[in-house]
């Protein structure tokens, strides 16, 4: 095996770090702010180690669970990655590049379709607690619920679904029908830079049948996407199902670290 060409010390959080109990910021958001920070101007250089999750939260007198949603906001955004007998380390010093992300009327559109949209749901209602962690946002109240059949050409081809913190944005159903949903976010100001996102399959259930005008049972692909701005916020989290038989996903692949 090829032993790393430079050895780092554990980062010391109890130093760099500060929080402040008393802000209306979650504290592990004060937590992942401050280390994205730190791994954008290089405090944090790439192979870098933080310490493991007892030893921060101790550190910084905070809970175990705290420090560990700190960390998956990071590795979620592909900052940090936790690896076995080695523990968490900085992949690289800042992001290369901010990520192209894409709705699909975008998309449609720009293969020179003609994208349509029936807004069936845009309303703003209470966020349960499985909602909220969704968007990662504990204590969140209020959630922007969104469900949208997406048409090209003429012909149903996926149904929508979305959650956003509510205030985030606040588009009529006209908005909704002329625009995607990530054009309306950057106009409001909100600086998209990465998502994750799950790809799937299931069968139509007897709605997903009417609505996509497929028989029941019928294929669909899935979806489901947790999308970040630059601050490491959750901004949007949609699940969606195509028609199978009208969509399919293509991906580029590179060939990654021996």
């Amino acid at each position: 095996m090829r032993k790393p060409d430079v050895n780092f010390p554990a980062w010391d959080a109890g130093r760099e770090i500060v929080v402040d109990p008393g802000s209306p910021e979650p504290l592990y958001f004060q937590v992942s702010r401050q280390l994205h920070a730190a791994i954008e101007d290089g405090r944090l250089p790439a192979g870098a180690r933080l310490g493991n999750e007892v030893d921060l939260a101790a550190s910084l007198r905070l809970s175990r669970p705290t420090i560990r949603q700190a960390i998956q906001t990071l590795v979620n955004q592909g900052l940090l990655v936790r690896r076995r007998g080695v523990g968490t380390q900085v992949v690289r010093t800042k992001v290369a590049r901010p990520l192209r992300l894409s709705s699909l009327f975008d998309d449609l559109a720009g293969l020179g379709g003609r994208p349509g949209t029936a807004v069936l749901v845009n309303r703003v209602e209470a966020a349960g607690a499985d909602v909220a962690e969704l968007l990662e946002a504990p204590g969140l109240t209020q959630v922007r619920r969104l469900k949208r059949l997406r048409s090209a050409d003429g012909e149903p081809l996926a149904l929508m679904n979305n959650y956003l913190p509510d205030g985030v944005i606040d588009p009529a159903d006209d908005e909704l029908r002329e625009r995607g949903l990530y054009q309306l976010l950057r106009s409001a100001g909100v600086r998209l830079h990465a998502a994750e996102q799950n790809i799937g399959a299931r069968l139509a259930t007897e709605e997903d049948a009417e609505l996509l005008q497929e028989e029941p049972g019928a294929a669909l692909l899935t979806t489901q996407r947790t999308t970040y701005d630059d601050a490491g916020r959750v901004v949007e989290y949609g699940w969606h199902v195509y028609r199978a038989s009208r969509y399919t996903f293509n991906l580029s692949l590179t060939n990654g670290p021996q």
